[in-house]
């Protein structure tokens, strides 16, 4: 076979396989599949296992900060904060990523940083965030507030949430004041 003969063979190939394409756009464009009026199938999850997590999670009783704060190993809670840096910054002026900035989060009402975009949850409740909050929400920010964008895991060690939470307050002009002992 000459090269015409092959020129013919490549051109009928190339131009079924447009013709299939353009006769698929065509069917895909005229043809709309509707949405299942009901899903395939349903997992069931009990209530109750989200419930008694919640209050697991609620239930650790709080560390007195006004001791462990000014024993905390800020050079550790910024090791800590750098699993943190894929998704915020914590430099002053720094830009929103996925998370806002951290810059002065400590004693800043929540969802309040100008110019991130906050899920409804966060959005209901402007409480400033305090020590004992932020210490509950590491450790499991989807259970802390239902429906937060955030898909971070948390923070199970304790002494590591109590170092971020040291590290984290002293990245602000004005530095939230560790509480007295005992309260």
């Amino acid at each position: 076979m000459d090269s015409w003969e092959w020129n013919k063979i490549a051109g009928a190939i190339l131009g079924t396989l447009m013709f299939v394409l353009v006769v698929s756009f065509i069917a895909e464009a005229v043809y709309e599949t509707p949405a299942p009026a009901k899903p395939g199938y349903v997992v069931d999850v009990p209530e109750e296992a989200a419930t008694t997590a919640a209050a697991t999670a609620a239930a650790e009783p709080l560390p007195d900060f006004g001791k462990v704060l000014p024993a905390a190993d800020i050079a550790h809670g910024k090791e800590v904060a750098g699993r943190c840096q894929q998704c915020h910054d914590e430099t002053k002026g720094g830009p929103n990523k996925v998370g806002p900035n951290l810059w002065g989060v400590l004693g800043r009402a929540r969802a309040t940083h100008p110019g991130f975009d906050y899920s409804s949850a966060m959005n209901a409740n402007h409480d400033p965030w305090s020590f004992d909050k932020l210490f509950r929400y590491l450790k499991a920010p989807q259970l802390e507030v239902p429906g937060t964008k955030m898909s971070f895991a948390g923070l199970r060690s304790t002494q590591d949430r109590i170092d971020l939470l040291a590290y984290l307050r002293m990245q602000s002009d004005n530095p939230l004041p560790v509480p007295a002992p005992g309260k």
